[in-house]
């Protein structure tokens, strides 16, 4: 079975809790592990922070600008991807290891450790980033879900 979802959120601090209910309802339903989940729930989180705190056009002082959110439940793989209007993002400058007393700058390393595959770019002909990562799945055993 495969199910899939897709929100159009604000890029406002509360929309990144809503995402991450959403995702940990949805796989707790279909019967996905807990670890997992929550592996893929706190990649998410970090994911949503960085479109709400980099991803507009801050030129235009349009800090109100949306970004996407779309999770995939497949078989035995969930994919999710963060999509922004940003600026855009090389990811080679980006994911040096932050200093150890600094408040910011882990969230795309952690997504890298709780994720199997990650990638972080652009869309061709259009400004903004996207993060996408995938996870194999593991199922409880009593899960109504499971892939067959």
């Amino acid at each position: 079975m495969s199910i899939w979802w897709s929100l159009h959120l604000r890029r406002e601090a509360a929309s990144v809790p809503l995402a991450r209910r959403l995702l940990l309802g949805t796989m707790e339903t279909a019967g996905v592990d807990p670890d997992v989940s929550y592996d893929l729930s706190v990649a998410l989180s970090e994911a949503c922070a960085n479109a709400v705190e980099h991803g507009g056009d801050t030129t235009r002082g349009d800090f109100a600008e949306a970004y996407h959110v779309t999770a995939y439940l497949d078989g035995e793989m969930c994919r999710i991807e963060v999509i922004d209007s940003g600026p855009g993002f090389v990811p080679e400058r980006g994911l040096r290891p932050a200093r150890a007393d600094a408040e910011s700058g882990r969230g795309l390393c952690l997504i890298r450790e709780l994720a199997d595959h990650v990638h972080i770019g652009g869309e061709p002909g259009r400004a903004g980033t996207v993060v996408s990562f995938d996870k194999v799945l593991k199922w409880r055993a009593d899960a109504p879900l499971v892939a067959v």
